[in-house]
């Protein structure tokens, strides 16, 4: 069994004023609740500083706890040390032995766990067949590419076969091309292994294309758990909407404070003739920036009340400056409260959208 469960779990640094009591610091995780599924690969996602890499270490036994328990599988691991834990590590810094061969770095840690020399010689083959390392088993991390000592470093956590893997932005180091190859490898790994993987990244982007189990975090609490579909089509929150997407969600704040999102793809260029359907907004603005992004068109647009992406396939190019029209509609809105939460209730969305379209008149 390898869910884990975290309950009320809480870090805050400092040191308390009285004993018996709290620190009176930084709540770097606050009061977390989270059930992380067997076998799946959750991805803790997040802008820096949110917690994310502190709840990691939490879970791995590096960090102390202020409050709250760990339990992986049956086991409360609360107060167990690391080595105990039945989870392997894979850090940002790949942390192997400059001075050893491949082999001998994943060779190291299975010596110190006193496995007999035929399980070692067992493990080392099998792992780096999984990771395509066979041919470079005697080179050193000196003479591998960034993504290889990735690899060898993903191996030697392997070969350990614990019940859990932690990742804290193994990738961040690669190239944009070497960081897309290895987001496949770790997808077709954790496909083999069947094993549960929690990953830490602060690229949505890598978290939406990874993970099927998405938790996305913002000072030290959790704002949304779900698949990534759900995240990103069912935002509860003005964060989750605007951090998910490449770009995130337009968010416009209306005057009675209240607020409406689309997404960028979902609202188009119109031709001035084109005729507006009943229930659509007519929007006009000016292009401020353009991104060429090959297949499509990023443009950055002023409408007056705020400032929008779009994103647009057509070959028919914007220029910097144009005036332009945009159409919007009814089914690609999402609506916002005052305090940035999501509005479910159809009867208030419809009246929020109303009374927006009635302001681009």
């Amino acid at each position: 069994m390898s869910k884990i469960e975290l309950t009320d779990l809480t870090k805050i640094y400092g040191e308390p004023r009285r004993k018996g009591l709290l620190p009176d610091g930084k709540r770097a995780v606050d009061n977390v609740t989270l059930t992380i599924p067997e076998r799946s690969f959750t991805v803790l996602v997040g802008p820096s500083g949110c917690g994310k890499t502190t709840l990691l270490r939490m879970i791995a036994g590096l960090e102390s706890i202020t409050l709250g328990t760990i339990k992986i599988g049956d086991v409360d691991v609360t107060n167990i040390d690391p080595g105990d834990r039945g989870i392997a590590m894979v850090f940002q810094t790949y942390a192997l032995y400059p001075h050893m061969t491949v082999w001998k770095n994943i060779e190291f840690g299975l010596k110190n766990a006193r496995m007999p020399s035929y399980e070692i010689n067992r493990r080392i083959k099998e792992v780096l067949k999984l990771v395509n390392l066979e041919e470079y088993a005697n080179r050193r991390p000196a003479n591998l590419s960034g993504g290889q000592r990735q690899r060898v470093a993903l191996a030697r956590a392997i070969a350990k076969k614990p019940q859990v893997f932690l990742m804290d932005e193994p990738l961040s180091n690669l190239d944009a091309k070497l960081r897309s190859s290895m987001r496949t490898e770790l997808i077709q790994i954790h496909e083999k292994l069947k094993s549960t993987f929690v990953y830490v990244t602060h690229d949505q982007v890598e978290a939406m294309t990874m993970g099927d189990n998405i938790v996305v975090m913002n000072e030290g609490v959790i704002e949304q758990v779900g698949t990534p579909m759900e995240i990103h089509d069912e935002p509860n929150c003005v964060f989750v909407a605007q951090f998910i997407g490449d770009p995130g969600m337009n968010i416009i704040v209306l005057d009675n404070g209240k607020r409406i999102g689309f997404r960028p793809r979902n609202i188009h260029f119109v031709d001035e003739e084109h005729p507006v359907r009943e229930g659509d907004v007519d929007i006009t603005g000016a292009v401020l920036a353009i991104e060429n992004h090959g297949s499509e068109f990023l443009y950055y647009i002023d409408i007056g009340i705020g400032k929008i992406y779009i994103k647009d396939a057509s070959r028919k190019v914007k220029k910097l400056g144009e005036k332009v029209r945009m159409v919007l509609r009814r089914q690609n809105v999402y609506a916002f409260d005052e305090n940035e939460r999501r509005i479910y209730d159809e009867n208030e969305v419809n009246k929020i959208y109303g009374y927006f379209r009635e302001t681009r008149k």
